[in-house]
């Protein structure tokens, strides 16, 4: 399997749960690179790059995200591949 670069969103209670900090943590176990941030109409945006399985693992973490989250509503798309030097929380 190759890598591959998937942007998405998560909409619900995402934030003020921490779950970019639990995004970040969860792609740095699998190895990813990418980023996280909080919008302002209160959606969670993410990119994550890796391989495939990985990044199928991450979306699949992302549908209900951490312990107080409420994951509403989950998009993903693949996009061409982006290089990161590691997985950050951005503001």
């Amino acid at each position: 399997m190759a890598d591959k670069t998937v942007y998405g969103w998560v909409a619900g209670r995402v934030q003020g749960v921490a779950y970019r900090a639990s995004m970040q943590h969860e792609a740095l176990r699998l190895q990813l690179t990418g980023w996280v941030r909080n919008l302002v109409d209160g959606r969670v945006e993410f990119v994550a790059t890796g391989h495939e399985a990985r990044v199928a693992s991450l979306i699949e973490w992302a549908r209900s995200g951490p312990a107080f989250a409420r994951v509403d509503e989950l998009y993903s798309e693949v996009r061409d591949i982006q290089h990161f030097q590691q997985f950050e929380v951005r503001a």
